[in-house]
């Protein structure tokens, strides 16, 4: 039984296939498409559905729409349209802003929405139509809505390696949760509780970080790095907006951020100690309003393990502050905690729901659920560029060469990586020894000057070089450098003295797991920054061409893509 999940109501949208409770494929429409995030989260571009990413899917099992049983859709309008009846038709002003202020906007969201189906069997590009050939809004396949918070918490409960485990999700926003939370037992979910809009900490964080100057739903993670250089001056004002009510519940109160926090920063404009301050600010009273609800949520399920999703979860600060209060004695965050994953979650609900069977044969060990090529295929590509390449007998050995004399290079290897983070198959790497690195590196991605960047350690040193390194193979926490080991890796130290870890498997991944060996012998140091494969405004690489693009008009030295390796100094010798 095939099951297709589809995220697409708001931004980062992607697509899933689920074959008997197993996943065989899932990505996001940006990596295909070359537009960050996919789309802009307005309800008018809600209509746009995820076809390149669900045609990979379909290629990847070799099947076409026909052959799917269910679609699942991650997000129920039947949520919104029971509080105000059918829609049947609107009448969209010319000029909705002046007179009804959004509303008409959302219910043109809720039209694209209700009209999925149509535009799933009618609406592929040309050059896809293949793969949707013989289905109709009717089927063969059954369409089913899944609630938005439903789609995370089946992410986290049916993909983590619990058998039970309490369930927590914060995001900006669904059909009316803002955060919701349950128990996973004996292979049944169940929801206890929610927090309903607009009390949102992710719609909080959205609005500070658009203050901030920049831009919202998509740059959360700078202003978490910001936190680490501020002082939580601005906490008592920001206390006055959030309060925690007791039972899991909190409130949001509406507010005027140019009157709380001082004028907005211009985007561009330079960054001072306040816009640091701010920073730290909202993120502890975000760490304060989470501990609260975790230690009520902890006490009402009696769970001893904690499995998170939603947009909120991305904050690896947060989830490292939850581990170390040791509320639950493991923590387990899907890679794909924004709206990406909610496309895992709707098929793997729908696919147990439909199969009747509680038992679950997958759990998510790895990432790397997106397109991979031949060696065929990308020496193809090579010879069509004319660029040299060459291909070493022992690739990680030669990279690690490379990576000891201070190149930066490009790493593009296997399957894709599901989910916002680069973990080894779409990197840049680089040696964590010059402190200069770090620099570097956002000089090379474009990127501000206060973004760190991850090291990536094999998992048999993580514990050597990083307090509870060993745990983290998803760089979704933040663990200390251990005050020995500090000074010999200064390029993957935060300002703060941590750092977010990649511990890499050496089944999972033989060839990272390789190169990281090969440079540890090396240079006494098992480790290499990694951050993703893209500069700024792009989205991660997808292909050997993008790959081929952004090393030939980036300052990279070198592109490791499967067994090939391409070299500036041999192009420029060419050139010349």
């Amino acid at each position: 039984m095939y099951t297709l999940g589809i995220n697409a109501a708001f931004h980062d949208c992607s697509a899933c296939l689920v074959r008997d409770g197993v996943v065989l494929a899932a990505a996001e429409e940006e990596r295909f498409t070359r537009i960050k995030h996919g789309k802009r989260p307005v309800p008018f571009t809600v209509w746009q559905l995820p076809f390149h990413a669900i045609g990979y899917c379909l290629q990847e099992a070799g099947i076409g729409l026909r052959d799917v049983d269910h679609v699942a859709y991650a997000y129920d309008p039947s949520l919104q349209l029971g509080a105000r009846g059918t829609i049947g038709s609107i009448a969209l002003p010319l000029e909705p802003s002046r007179e009804r202020a959004s509303a008409p906007w959302e219910e043109l969201g809720l039209c694209y929405v209700v009209n999925a189906p149509r535009q799933l069997a009618g609406g592929a590009p040309h050059h896809l139509g293949h793969l949707f050939a013989g289905a109709s809004p009717d089927g063969p396949f059954r369409w089913h809505f899944v609630e938005h918070h439903r789609a995370h918490e089946a992410s986290a409960c049916l993909a983590s390696p619990f058998d039970e485990c309490a369930v927590l999700v914060m995001d900006g926003r669904g059909e009316r949760a803002c955060t919701s939370y349950g128990l996973y037992r004996d292979g049944r979910y169940t929801r206890i509780g929610q927090v309903d809009f607009p009390h949102s900490l992710g719609l909080l964080y959205e609005d500070v970080t658009s203050h901030l100057g920049f831009l919202h739903s998509s740059d959360e993670c700078k202003v978490m790095a910001l936190a680490s250089g501020g002082r939580p001056s601005w906490l008592p004002a920001l206390r006055r907006l959030v309060r925690y009510r007791g039972g899991g519940r909190y409130e949001v109160a509406p507010a005027d951020l140019h009157e709380l926090l001082g004028p907005a920063r211009r985007r561009g404009g330079p960054i001072d100690q306040r816009h640091l301050d701010i920073a730290s600010s909202l993120q502890a009273v975000l760490e304060e309003t989470v501990l609260q609800l975790a230690e009520w949520l902890h006490k009402e399920t009696g769970a001893s393990r904690l499995a998170m999703a939603g947009g909120v979860a991305l904050n690896c600060v947060l989830n490292s502050c939850l581990r170390e209060r040791g509320l639950f004695s493991e923590i387990w965050v899907q890679p794909a905690a924004g709206d990406a994953g909610t496309a895992l979650g709707a098929a793997l609900w729908v696919d147990r729901a439909e199969r009747g069977c509680a038992e679950r044969g997958w759990t998510m060990e790895h990432a790397f659920l997106g397109p991979q090529y031949a060696i065929d295929a990308i020496e193809e590509v090579l010879r069509e560029t004319r660029l040299p390449y060459r291909r070493p007998p022992d690739l990680a050995a030669t990279c690690a060469d490379l990576l000891a004399t201070g190149k930066v290079l490009g790493w593009f290897q296997g399957r894709m990586e599901f989910g916002p983070r680069a973990l080894g198959a779409r990197s840049i790497l680089a040696s964590p020894l010059d402190a200069g690195m770090q620099e570097r590196l956002n000089q090379i991605k474009e990127r501000e000057d206060f973004r760190p960047v991850a090291p990536a350690v094999t998992e048999e040193a993580a514990d050597d070089w990083f307090v509870g390194g060993a745990r983290s193979p998803f760089m979704l926490f933040v663990e200390r450098v251990r005050p020995e080991r500090a000074a010999r890796i200064p390029a993957a130290r935060h300002v703060d003295g941590t750092a977010r870890v990649q511990a890499v498997n050496r089944e999972r991944q033989p060839l990272f797991h390789a190169l990281l060996t090969a440079f540890g012998s090396r240079t006494g140091v098992p480790m290499l920054v990694n951050t993703s494969f893209n500069v700024r405004g792009e989205p991660i690489v997808c292909t050997p061409r993008d790959a081929l693009a952004s090393f030939c008009t980036s300052p990279l030295d070198a592109l490791a893509i499967g067994p090939f390796l391409l070299e500036k100094q041999a192009m420029m010798g060419t050139a010349a």
